[in-house]
């Protein structure tokens, strides 16, 4: 099973989902921006790292939110989910095609990735029941 991380950014009320370019694994489908934990490295500097590597941006990942178990045809994956704070840089696409900035209601509306279905579920009850997460 490979360890898989990825970030829950949220600005302004909304959460950043990106878009697997085509040629990628997944392509066309949505998911939390994230990556592969290599050996030796811990799932918080797996999401910095991959964020910076795969977006050019810098970020603080802060509080584990939930994980998920998932097997692909291709590969079997733990994804560990994590609250991240944007600090800097510019959005730069490498493994995605486009990126959006969506309301947690409305990210199951997007075709996402089966792994991050239940991480985006887990989001949207977190921002029915936390008034601050309901800014539009």
């Amino acid at each position: 099973m490979v360890v898989v991380t990825c970030a829950i950014i949220e600005k302004d009320g909304k959460i950043l989902i990106a878009r697997r370019a085509p040629g990628k694994n997944l392509a066309g489908k949505w998911e939390f921006p994230g990556g592969k934990v290599e050996d030796g490295e811990s799932p918080e500097e797996c999401l910095k790292r991959e964020l910076e590597e795969e977006f050019g941006i810098r970020t603080k990942v802060g509080k584990f939110i939930t994980s998920n178990k998932h097997d692909y045809s291709h590969i079997s994956i733990e994804l560990f989910a994590f609250q991240t704070e944007y600090l800097s840089g510019n959005y730069i696409l490498s493994d995605h095609d486009e990126i959006e900035w969506v309301r947690p209601d409305c990210l199951l509306n997007f075709d996402l990735a089966a792994a991050d279905i239940p991480i985006a579920r887990e989001v949207v009850d977190h921002a029915r029941y936390n008034p601050r997460s309901r800014r539009r």
